[in-house]
């Protein structure tokens, strides 16, 4: 199959808006700690991929489409309204001696965030059919291969809605130092919610489940905006490029299998305290330590992405809207990772993430205002690690926008690299996972024939 093209048909902009108080004025928004170390990575890129509903002509599918793309932009314009930020623009304040470098939103003197509509003459079975995730996914999402400080320029949100042959995929591009999953899903679920309750006539007086929080956390003794001690933005902007031979590829994990994985990992560590998803992560860094034939005395890693909403002291709310994550690592020898058994791995990574409370994350912010770095993924990210992102708590599923519910998630190619793994939930729900994986031809290769790991690889119910 030649490589399918994507073709934008139409693009606009779209603003925030209120049925009732129409435009308002907002004040800038500074970024904190947390929001700044991620200037120099991608932008964070899901989707969510649904069946078009049937319809009899050729008319009739202009017509849905047409009323869908109508009623997705004026819901997401009333989304916006409450994510005012995600339609705004960094700016960034520089001074010369001593040399800083401040950075915050703009979120009145701007366009709003982008809105495009894409076609492409694919079936969904061309997407989930295939072994490993198409390439040509990547073209589904806007923003392709930019990184946060380009939100200078480009909109922190842009939104493609590109229409298949028999599906319709929506793909959101957010700005990453504009918020983590926690909040890219709380927004993506509340546009569910006023598109539903749109479509019902209600959207004068749409109660908001989880109403974000704008008010951004800083250190007691960290007043914002934060100046940086840099001159240029090429002093800590670089540009990752993954291979172009990476393989992505979706593992399913039904939740018996990781029932079984949770129940043999504390049973070899005579605990009851491992999760189920600290159980699964041991397999995968065990398993790709494997894959790659790391020498016995080389230094291995696994890196779990961790909500610190509810570690802070005291806690922060889950709807504040931002960036609150932390990458654990726990490290050892490929040697000692692999003549242990699972729970010896799974133990650790369930000490990690047990001592990452309140007080190491406010000493880690203390050190980061006294000598700030931004994340690159080049230095950030080793050739034997395996980094562990997203997360099945997600509510991806429970999104709908008149086409019931979705039949699977994907993502573009924001922030992947040999050795990252991002989790989904299952589509049947109930504890399941989807594992996207993406890791060189050979080392792929080698995952596929691991007896652990195939072994607790469940066959996937997707539906379609």
């Amino acid at each position: 199959m030649s490589t399918p093209v994507v073709r934008r048909v139409s693009e606009c902009f779209v603003k925030p808006h209120h049925p009732t108080q129409g435009q308002i004025s907002y004040k800038i928004c500074n970024l904190s700690p947390w929001d700044i170390v991620m200037l120099s990575v991608n932008y964070i890129q899901k989707g969510l991929l649904f069946k078009k509903p049937a319809t009899p002509t050729l008319v009739h599918q202009h017509d849905f489409m047409r009323n869908l793309l109508d009623k997705l932009k004026h819901s997401l314009s009333l989304t916006l309204f409450h994510f005012y930020p995600l339609s705004g623009r960094l700016v960034t304040h520089k001074t010369q001696h001593p040399p800083s470098y401040a950075l915050f939103v703009d979120c009145n003197n701007t366009d709003g965030a982008r809105f495009i509509y894409a076609t492409v003459d694919v079936t969904i079975s061309d997407i989930l059919s295939p072994v490993d995730v198409p390439r040509f996914l990547h073209s589904f999402f806007d923003h392709h291969k930019a990184v946060n400080h380009d939100g200078h320029t480009m909109p922190l949100l842009s939104v493609q809605v590109t229409e298949l042959v028999d599906g319709v995929f929506i793909g959101c591009s957010m700005n990453h130092s504009i918020g983590d999953g926690t909040s890219y899903w709380n927004f993506f679920n509340t546009w569910s919610h006023i598109f539903q309750a749109q479509a019902q006539g209600n959207e004068f007086d749409v109660p908001i489940w989880r109403q974000p929080i704008h008010n951004r956390w800083f250190p007691n003794d960290c007043s914002p905006p934060i100046n940086l001690p840099f001159k240029h933005h090429d002093e800590f902007i670089t540009r990752y490029e993954a291979p172009a031979s990476l393989r992505e590829r979706i593992f399913h994990f039904s939740a018996e299998s990781i029932a079984k994985l949770k129940a043999k990992a504390n049973a070899e560590s005579n605990t009851t305290e491992i999760s189920s998803f600290q159980s699964l992560s041991a397999l995968v860094w065990r398993s790709i330590t494997r894959a790659r034939s790391v020498p016995y005395e080389q230094r291995t890693s696994c890196k779990l992405a961790a909500n610190n909403r509810s570690r802070m002291e005291p806690p922060m709310p889950p709807e504040y809207f931002g960036n609150s994550i932390h990458s654990l690592t726990v490290e050892t020898s490929a040697g000692k990772l692999l003549e242990n058994d699972l729970g010896w791995a799974a133990w650790k990574l369930h000490v990690a993430v047990a001592n990452h409370n309140g007080r190491a994350l406010v000493q880690f912010l203390r050190e980061w205002l006294q000598s700030p770095f931004i994340v690159q993924h080049g230095r950030f990210f080793d050739p034997y690690g395996v980094m562990m992102g997203s997360s099945p708590r997600f509510n991806m599923y429970g999104n709908e926008f008149g086409m019931g519910k979705a039949i699977a998630v994907r993502s573009g190619y924001a922030n992947k690299f040999d050795g990252k793994v991002t989790s989904y939930p299952g589509y049947e729900g109930g504890g399941s996972v989807d594992l996207e994986v993406c890791l060189s031809p050979d080392n792929m290769s080698a995952l596929e024939s691991d007896e652990e790991f195939m072994n607790a690889v469940s066959k996937s119910n997707t539906f379609y």
